[in-house]
């Protein structure tokens, strides 16, 4: 047991940070203290007590703050803040190390950023709501203290989420442990149900005996439908989604589309189909034999068509490199396995925007909600396409929001890079961003 956890848990434990207003950072801090021990005191103020035995964080540039020049980063890059440090030392107490360094990635790096740097962040901007307007008179510790039960409320609900995912793929490891069983015995992934699989492609349907949250980790297998028992009766069939990607390894027929009851029944041939959803993630049927005999209907008439978006400004004319680089994708993907049916559709960006004169240089000539609301749409026209990368090509100004707002979605972005250096030669390159 490290120092710092006897600290928290011994007798009269207590805790200083900063008074005055408050971020996200102090605020879970506090919440994090407060889960491994809710009988902590915790005190605020401008100085930290001479005589204070206790623990010191956010301010006094002790071990647990990080305003002093020499503040500590980690390997990545991103620096650390108060709830950072403490959950290094805190984290693999409560979560163990794997998921402690999945949960400091995914939920503690963000807001460490946030107040190191002022980058938005929707959850640090919650907690500072609770700052009291900036003329009320007296101390805001009571909405200080709100804000830490809040986010007490927001960690117990992550660390359940955490631990329940951990479960989760636990499980689906001995689902897949048995899906060879399921293939060769024709059997549910609990032994108890014969549904007669016959067919090679069997082993790409996965029949549980109850729902488990499995789509991220079965986004790496051979998996394309997953079979479980509806919580109203019968059974649920839902397609996988590709490695990050937006589309589904293997999709119901459009037809069936939105669809229910006899009008489904009658068009899939499925004698319980009840519902398929209009997105296509969902399928209802009475049946398992039926589940499992929609999921083969799927795939014998799915045709694999992934959509590529090449992203150009209007009025853009490529160099003549360039569109060799194209071309040559185009042949290239025609020998790639499941891209054969690739389809390469150009969208490109509205006009140029007038610029006006201003001292030094120039400047769109338009609103920051107009130029944010131009560049929505665009977004939505290429996501519209489902697309399984965008490649970009053309100067910054059109390009760049486009970029950095696909990248946020997770969408695979590429360019066509001029003046790569390769064989001695000058020339252009489609280059993957990571």
């Amino acid at each position: 047991m490290s120092q710092l956890i006897e600290e928290i848990n011994g007798n009269d434990a207590q805790a200083f940070t900063h008074s005055g207003k408050f971020h996200a950072d102090d605020v879970f801090s506090s919440a994090l203290l407060l889960y491994l021990n809710p009988e902590i005191r915790i005190q605020r103020g401008n100085r930290v007590p001479e005589d204070f035995a206790g623990i010191v964080y956010d301010i006094g540039r002790g071990k647990y703050d990080h305003h002093q020049m020499d503040s500590r980063i980690r390997e990545n890059g991103v620096p650390y803040a108060a709830f950072g440090l403490l959950w290094e030392e805190l984290g693999a107490q409560i979560l163990g190390e794997e998921l402690a360094l999945r949960f400091d990635h995914d939920f503690v790096q963000p807001l460490d950023i946030n107040d190191n740097t002022g980058e938005k962040n929707e959850l640090a901007s919650l907690i500072g709501d609770f700052n009291p307007p900036w003329d009320e008179e007296g101390s805001n510790d009571a909405a200080f203290f709100e804000a830490v039960n809040l986010a007490g409320t927001i960690l117990e609900n992550k660390f359940a989420k955490y631990r329940g995912n951990e479960r989760a793929d636990q499980q689906v490891e001995e689902f897949l442990a048995a899906q060879d069983g399921v293939v060769r015995d024709g059997l549910a992934c609990d032994g108890t149900s014969q549904i007669g699989f016959q067919e090679e492609k069997d082993n790409k349907i996965l029949v549980m005996p109850y729902f488990v949250p499995c789509q991220k980790k079965l986004s790496e297998t051979e998996i394309e439908f997953i079979v479980f028992p509806s919580n109203r009766g019968g059974y649920c069939v839902q397609p996988l989604k590709k490695r990050g990607s937006m589309n589904y390894k293997c999709s119901f027929p459009s037809e069936w589309l939105g669809l229910e009851n006899e009008e489904l029944q009658k068009v899939s041939g499925i004698g319980t189909a009840s519902f398929c959803h209009k997105g296509g993630f969902l399928l209802s049927v009475g049946e398992l034999e039926d589940a499992v005999e929609a999921c083969r209907k799927s795939q014998k008439v799915y045709v694999s068509a992934p959509v590529i978006v090449y992203y150009r400004e209007k009025s853009y004319t490529p160099s003549e490199e360039k569109e060799q680089v194209l071309s040559t994708l185009k042949r290239q993907l025609k020998k790639i396995s499941g891209m054969r049916h690739t389809q390469i559709k150009v969208i490109e960006s509205p006009e140029l925007p007038s610029l006006v004169e201003e001292e030094y240089y120039k400047a769109v000539d338009m609103e920051k909600g107009e130029w944010k609301e131009l560049q929505k749409k665009v977004l939505k026209k290429i996501l519209r396409e489902k697309p399984e990368a965008v490649v970009v090509d053309g100067c910054g100004l059109m390009t760049y929001p486009i970029i950095r707002m696909l990248r946020k979605k997770h969408v695979t972005v590429m360019m066509i890079v001029d003046n790569v250096m390769e064989n001695e030669e000058c020339c252009a390159q489609l280059v993957r961003m990571p």
